[in-house]
C-alpha cells in the first residue's frame, strides 16, 4: 500500500448472536456506550520500518486477561467431567448439567470481578441468590459464553441470580425476556475444549442418524480436575498443586475450586472424579460436599471446620481470601450460588 500502513486485526464490535439465537433485548445504555461497543477503537504504534500498525487495544486486553486466568474455565471443568471419555458424549439421563452450566456463567464472572452483588441495603436481608447482580466491569474476558452473559447484563435492568440463571436456561414463560436463554452451551464449550486441545471431534452413528462427539483427547486435563475434586472431599489436609489449570498466583484458587466441586455435585457429574474411590470413601465424600454446600452457600462462609476431619484447613484458607474479597465490591458472594 502506499501509505504504508498495516492493519492488524481488531476484536471487533460487540458480539453478534449466534446461529439461531434471538437477539436480546434493546440496549438500556446510553448512546455514548452504544457508540463505544459497536465501533473498534484504533491506535497506531511504530512497525518494521517505521510503517503505523494499527491495532484495536481490546486485543491487548483479552490477551492480558487469559495470562492471569487458568486454561479451563469453571463450565469447561464441570463439562469434561461429565463427558464420557471415549465415547465423546454426556449422559443421556442428565437432566441438571445444563442449568449447571449457566450457574458457572455467573460464578466464573464473579470470579473475574466483572459482576458483584448490587449494594441495595433494603435487599440485604433477602437470601443471596434473591439479590441482584450489578455489572463493575464490562471489559471483555475473551471467553464467548462469558463475554455473550455479560452483555446481556450489562444492557438489561439489574435481576436476581436465581432469574439470572432462569433466563440463561431458557425457564421463563415471559416472551419479552426469551431472548435472554444461551443456547448450545454444551456443544459450543465442548467446542471451545476442542480448540484448546482438551477435546477431539469425531461422528457417531446412532441408529438413525450421526451426531457430532468430542471425546477426551488430553487425558492429564480431566485427570488433573480428578485430583483437585479428590483431594478437597477426601484429605484432611487440603493442599493444591499449581499447574496450568490451576496457577500458583491465581487469585481464590481454593475457593475456585470449591466452587467447581459443588457445581459438579449440583450438574450430577461429581461421581464421575470418585469412581476409583472404595464404596465407603464415595458416601463420604458425598457427605463431605453436603457439609460444604452448608457452610459455603452462605455469607460470611468458612466459619468452622467440618465434623469428619476432612478439609481441615479449608475455613482458614477461605477466611484469609474472604477477607481480601471483601475489599472487591462483595465480588465472592456469588462464588458458591450454583
Amino acid at each position: 500500500m502506499s501509505s504504508g500502513l498495516t492493519r492488524r486485526r481488531g476484536a471487533g464490535g460487540a458480539l453478534s448472536p449466534t446461529e439461531g439465537e434471538t437477539p436480546t433485548t434493546p440496549s438500556r445504555s446510553n448512546s455514548t456506550n452504544n457508540a463505544r461497543d459497536s465501533a473498534p477503537e484504533t491506535r497506531y504504534e511504530s512497525g518494521e520500518g517505521d510503517h503505523p500498525i494499527a491495532y484495536d487495544p481490546r486485543d491487548m486486553s483479552e490477551s492480558a486477561e487469559r495470562s492471569k486466568q487458568p486454561k479451563l474455565t469453571m463450565m469447561e471443568e464441570v463439562l469434561l467431567l461429565g463427558l464420557k471419555d471415549k465415547q465423546g458424549y454426556l449422559s443421556f439421563w442428565n437432566d441438571n448439567i445444563s442449568y449447571a452450566l449457566r450457574g458457572c456463567i455467573v460464578i466464573e464472572l464473579a470470579f473475574r470481578g466483572r459482576i458483584a452483588m448490587e449494594k441495595d441495603p433494603g435487599r440485604r436481608r433477602l437470601p443471596l441468590a434473591d439479590r441482584n447482580i450489578e455489572v463493575i466491569d464490562d471489559a471483555l474476558t475473551g471467553e464467548v459464553l462469558l463475554d455473550e452473559a455479560l452483555k446481556m447484563m450489562k444492557q438489561s435492568e439489574k435481576m436476581s441470580v436465581t432469574t439470572w440463571i432462569d433466563l440463561m436456561s431458557g425457564e421463563t414463560w415471559n416472551l419479552m425476556k426469551i431472548g435472554y436463554q444461551l443456547k448450545q452451551v454444551r456443544e459450543r464449550l465442548a467446542k471451545g475444549l476442542v480448540d484448546k486441545g482438551i477435546l477431539r471431534t469425531e461422528k457417531r452413528n446412532f441408529l438413525l442418524f450421526d451426531m457430532a462427539t468430542h471425546p477426551v483427547s488430553d487425558g492429564g486435563a480431566k485427570e488433573e480436575i480428578r485430583r483437585r475434586v479428590r483431594n478437597i472431599l477426601t484429605q484432611r489436609t487440603v493442599v493444591l498443586n499449581g499447574s496450568q489449570f490451576l496457577p500458583e498466583n491465581l487469585e481464590f484458587r481454593y475457593l475456585r475450586t470449591l466452587a467447581m466441586v459443588c457445581a459438579a455435585y449440583a450438574a450430577n457429574v461429581l461421581e464421575n472424579a470418585l469412581s476409583t474411590l472404595g464404596h465407603e470413601s464415595r458416601e463420604r465424600a458425598f457427605a463431605q460436599t453436603d457439609e460444604l454446600l452448608a457452610d459455603y452457600s452462605q455469607w460470611p462462609f468458612g466459619k468452622k471446620a467440618t465434623g469428619n476431619g476432612i478439609g481441615a484447613n479449608l475455613p482458614r484458607l477461605l477466611q484469609r481470601k474472604s477477607a481480601k474479597a471483601r475489599t472487591r465490591s462483595y465480588n465472592s458472594r456469588l462464588s458458591l450460588l450454583v
